[in-house]
Order: structure tokens, then C-alpha cells, then sequence
């Protein structure tokens, strides 16, 4: 193993990376990648917790905006997905409490909007924090941009998190998202920020961007103060109807390796393999873990794109379970 294995920086919490360092740790051997990774994420982190959270479209469909990845965008024709609109507080609370039972310490709730709308659809989203809330759960939401009166709000409901993804650095932006400025998604991650409420900012890999875009994305990350406290990384899930739809799937390893670099490059953030883990098998995702990843939705969808199947989730979580003394027994001669 080369010295830069045993890098005393390792696990360091740094705002000041650089692109090029990024992509030198990424472009690592990659069992060597791994094994720093998989050091620095015992130093900040359990490595047998794998935490699970629950994702819920409480809104579907008809947004203004125009990733070219997201089925839900109005400016695309998908035409296995319906428009449904905003879910009563009672139907999402329920829809908690089942993730509850089934395992789930977060609950996040999605709405296809631009922006948070002020009035009774905000109303009803406020009510829902604080239900899930009163569930013992940990609250998420995505909303789209938001205003310092709307965070403070749903601060004092007690949102844990609110999500707000970059999806990819700032050199690809333009070529996912038209409708939105890059510096739109900063300025709503400082306003949330400002408001005392934990960011859960990620992007997405396999769009068609270069090494330096996925490194780029990072540094962006790593230079928020502080990290942010969850971070998806998502893997494209082509979806027929959109500018996407073609774009092969991506070797399981290219996740293994974006998420071993942002292990190292935002040491203490919990890292959420989320769209995309349908298509890993087990072994794949075990390396994720192994990598720095620390946590997965559970259910059959995420917003609207298919998730892991309870079955494989099962077996996932057992592979994972301590053996017992009888499975490990030598069988007889």
C-alpha cells in the first residue's frame, strides 16, 4: 500500500479542498480508496449503524422546473406518472407511522413545488412536521427554495432537516436544470442554514458529467460551514419521458468510489445511498457501507422512482447482522 494509505489528514474536517485534490483521491486504487475511507469513517462514525429513513411524495407531479432527470417537471412527458396533489396531514402521519414500525428513524416528505407556497398547502405541510415529530421521528422535508419567514416556521415545528439537493457541480448545472441558478440552490441552503435547521444536500451521478463536475460537487459541499449534516448520493435512474431516458446505468463501482470520496472529503456527514440502490446487488452495497455510507430509504419508491424491494432489504440487513455461534459451526466430518 502506497504511504498516501496512512495519510495523517485522513479525517481532518476541511472547508478548503480543491477540485484537484478530490479527483486525485477518487482516481486512488481503489481498494486503497476503500481502506482510508473506511478508516475515517470508524473514527467519526458507528460502522455497524446503518440508519433508515422513509421517503414520501406528499405532492406529485406538475413542477415548473426542468431538471432534465426528474419525471415529476411539467416540461416532460411521462406518462406513467400521475399529478396528484398535495396529501391530507392525517394520510401522511399514517403513512409515518407504518415507516416507524418498519423501522425508520426519519421521515421525509417531498412536494413537487419551485418554491414553498405560503397558505393552506403550507399549513398542512407545518402540520405534518410537527405530527412526525410527535411520532419520535426525525422530520425532512423538500420543498424547493424557500424564505427566511417560511424556515423559521418550520423550524419552530421542529424540522430536523430540510432537503435541497445541488444534484452536480457548479461547471454541469446548466446542462440538468435551466428554470433555477445554481446560486438559487445556495442562497435557500444559507437561508435554511440561518433558520438553526440541519441540511441534507447531495447530488446525482451518472448524468452524462465529467470526473471533474462529481468533484466538483464535493468541494462545493465540503466549503459549506458546516458540512452539511446528510448528504444523498444519488445514482441516475433513467425515466422514459425525460431528456435522461437513454443514459446508460453506472458500474456500481463508480458509486462505491463517489461515495468513498465523500467520506473523505466530508468525514462527519452521514452519507444516504439513496435513488439508484434498486439496481445494486447486495455485495455492491455492502462496499458502499464499507466505503463510508451510512444509511438507505426503506419502501417502494422514492418520490417516484423504484426503491429496494422489502425482500432484498431483508436479506441486505442479514447479511449485515452479527452471525450466530450455530451458522458459524464447522459442519461434521
Amino acid at each position: 500500500m502506497s504511504p498516501e494509505a496512512t495519510c495523517p489528514q485522513d479525517g481532518a474536517v476541511r472547508h478548503d479542498w480543491t477540485s484537484r485534490e478530490i479527483e486525485d483521491l477518487h482516481d486512488l486504487p481503489l481498494l486503497e480508496l476503500v481502506g482510508r475511507a473506511n478508516a475515517v469513517h470508524r473514527r467519526h462514525h458507528d460502522p455497524n449503524r446503518i440508519r433508515k429513513a422513509s421517503l414520501l411524495s406528499v405532492k406529485t407531479g406538475g413542477c415548473p422546473e426542468d431538471c432534465a432527470y426528474c419525471p415529476q417537471s411539467a416540461h416532460h412527458r411521462t406518462v406513467d406518472l400521475t399529478r396528484d396533489p398535495l396529501m391530507d396531514p392525517d394520510t401522511v402521519l399514517a403513512r409515518a407511522a407504518r415507516a416507524k414500525a418498519a423501522g425508520a428513524e426519519r421521515f421525509c416528505m417531498g412536494a413537487a413545488w419551485r418554491q414553498v407556497r405560503n397558505g393552506a398547502e403550507f399549513d398542512a405541510v407545518v402540520a405534518m412536521v410537527e405530527g412526525v415529530r410527535a411520532l419520535g421521528l426525525e422530520a425532512c422535508v423538500t420543498l424547493g427554495m424557500l424564505k427566511a419567514h417560511q424556515a423559521a416556521r418550520l423550524a419552530r415545528a421542529g424540522l430536523t432537516a430540510y432537503n435541497h439537493n445541488l444534484d452536480t457541480g457548479p461547471g454541469f448545472y446548466d446542462r440538468i436544470v435551466t428554470t433555477r441558478r445554481y446560486q438559487d440552490r445556495l442562497d435557500t441552503l444559507a437561508t435554511v442554514r440561518e433558520a438553526g435547521i440541519g441540511l441534507c444536500c447531495g447530488g446525482i451521478i451518472g448524468m452524462g458529467e465529467a470526473m471533474a463536475d462529481r468533484a466538483g460537487l464535493l468541494q462545493v459541499l465540503a466549503g459549506l460551514t458546516p458540512h452539511p449534516e446528510s448528504v444523498p448520493i444519488n445514482a441516475l435512474v433513467p425515466v422514459e419521458g425525460t431528456p435522461l431516458a437513454d443514459r446508460p446505468r453506472i458500474d456500481p463501482l463508480d458509486l462505491v468510489r463517489m461515495v468513498a470520496t465523500a467520506r473523505l472529503v466530508l468525514p462527519a456527514s452521514i452519507l444516504r445511498l439513496s435513488a439508484g440502490r434498486a439496481q445494486l446487488g447486495r455485495e455492491a452495497q455492502i462496499l458502499c457501507f464499507l466505503a463510508g455510507a451510512n444509511s438507505v430509504f426503506t419502501g417502494d419508491t422514492l418520490l417516484t422512482t423504484p426503491n429496494a424491494e422489502q425482500d432484498d432489504d431483508a436479506a441486505l440487513f442479514a447479511a449485515l447482522a452479527p452471525r450466530s455461534p450455530s451458522s458459524t459451526r464447522t459442519a461434521p466430518s
